[in-house]
């Protein structure tokens, strides 16, 4: 059950002006005067139910944020959230589980819009390797796995390079969303101690780390240096899918991409 804390005019005017737009500014995007807008910000006038989504639509709010604001509206919900294990998500899970499959032997995973992992392909999980058990109890934050120092963070050879790429992610999703969990998670990454350089390795910086920052991870069979990319679904209507980000990597060189061939094809002899 989705509860409003405050009027539907308080809602629009905190995410104006996240977004730091003037009232001019979506008055113009939306097509209706500053007067109308200033009323529906202040309660002196109450939205329809197609003024609330098109004015949502305008601010670029997240489909959950956008069911809050029908309801403090007075309105229901009109964005279905379902588990994907739901039928009607079963096209959508069969894709994710060919996007994650069809990415072997290269490492990819599923996450939910808090970081906690959906699902994996076995090359993620042979990467994982010797972590505190606790960290891999459900719900996985892949963030907390990788970043804790019980985690893989001692492994990660630029490890302070890459916690403030992920940082600068989080922070984009906490102006985009809005979310305290998020904001919960910025500070709890951000404390975590830098783990001891000489139990990493050397740093061997990549030839395209002026313009993209790479993930390198120590190994048994040495240094892996991937690169990674985020693939979402296209225009969904359910909050689910909306919040739903598929991480890939891929090798960032050719002694990373012969090495994860290998490992893949010891676990096709075993």
């Amino acid at each position: 059950m989705i509860t409003a804390t405050k009027p539907v005019g308080d809602y629009l005017r905190e995410w104006r002006q996240r977004r730091r737009m003037s009232q001019l500014d979506l008055a113009c995007e939306a097509d209706i005067s500053t007067k109308h807008l200033s009323f529906l910000e202040t309660g002196r006038s109450q939205p329809s139910r197609d003024m609330v989504l098109l004015l949502a639509e305008r601010l670029e709010i997240p489909l959950r944020e956008r069911n809050l604001l029908l309801v403090a509206a007075g309105y229901a919900p009109v964005f279905s959230q379902r588990s994907l294990d739901d039928p009607a998500l079963e096209g959508a899970r069969h894709a994710v589980d060919l996007v994650l499959k069809g990415h072997e032997p290269y490492p990819a995973l599923a996450v939910d819009r808090h970081w906690s992992l959906i699902a994996a392909n076995e090359a993620l999980l042979a990467l994982i390797g010797d972590v505190d058990p606790a960290l891999l109890k459900p719900p996985v934050n892949v963030l907390r796995l990788s970043m804790h120092p019980a985690g893989m963070a001692r492994r990660i050879v630029n490890f302070s390079e890459w916690r403030n790429h992920l940082v600068a992610r989080l922070r984009h999703q906490v102006d985009v969303t809005a979310d305290a969990v998020l904001e919960a998670l910025i500070a709890e990454l951000s404390a975590y101690p830098t783990p001891d350089r000489a139990a990493r390795g050397p740093i061997a910086k990549p030839d395209h780390a002026a313009v993209i920052v790479p993930l390198q991870l120590m190994t048994a069979e040495g240094q892996l240096t991937f690169i990674s990319t985020t693939t979402v679904f296209g225009t969904p209507i359910d909050v689910t899918l909306s919040e739903l980000a598929i991480e890939t990597f891929l090798p960032a060189d050719a002694d990373t991409a012969a090495t994860l061939m290998r490992r893949a094809e010891r676990r096709s002899a075993s």
